[in-house]
């Protein structure tokens, strides 16, 4: 498994400033992150791995980063790729996709084949933003601008809005 001293080391390797965070208590999940280090829930990530069946019927799983105060919907990812279907990923198949534990997935250092959506609501400036080690003790701290230039992964607006105007209803011919 994965932990801070890798992603720590990963990014020294790459010259990109990070600080790992010890926490005042431990965690379990991401969405414990802001009630921990004391942030905004927009400014915490956390990642979701989801099943997708295509339309051809074949499984594959996919990672999804979001704040922690907009967790993805299934349906809009979904749409989004045009699956069939799409559920959140079992804890075992969690660790064995990522290689971190299931509830504390970083978004860095996922294995390249894992395809990776990032959700566009997460803000592209110089403020921090937190994410889990993989470690129930710690956070990783990182300008968003930072981290984001070094996600692999595609920017996505995964907030699912329908369009909203003027509807006309067509009359048949009588």
């Amino acid at each position: 498994m994965k932990d801070a001293l890798a992603l720590h080391r990963w990014l020294l390797a790459h010259q990109v400033h990070h600080e790992i965070v010890r926490l005042p208590r431990p965690m379990t999940c991401a969405e414990e992150l802001p009630e921990t280090v004391y942030a905004a829930a927009e400014r915490c990530l956390m990642v979701t791995v989801l099943e997708v069946t295509t339309r051809v019927g074949s499984e594959v799983v996919i990672a999804v980063t979001t704040p922690v105060s907009a967790p993805p919907r299934p349906g809009v990812v979904g749409g989004l790729l045009g699956a069939r279907q799409v559920r959140p990923a079992p804890a075992h198949v969690v660790n064995a996709a990522t290689d971190y534990a299931h509830g504390l997935v970083c978004p860095l250092l996922l294995p390249a084949p894992l395809p990776m959506l990032i959700d566009d609501r997460i803000r592209e400036d110089h403020q921090l933003l937190y994410a889990p080690t993989g470690e129930r003790h710690t956070a990783l701290a990182m300008r968003a601008l930072d981290l984001l230039a070094v996600l692999p992964g595609k920017m996505v607006d995964l907030r699912g809005t329908r369009r909203r105007g003027a509807r006309a209803a067509v009359a048949g011919r009588h």
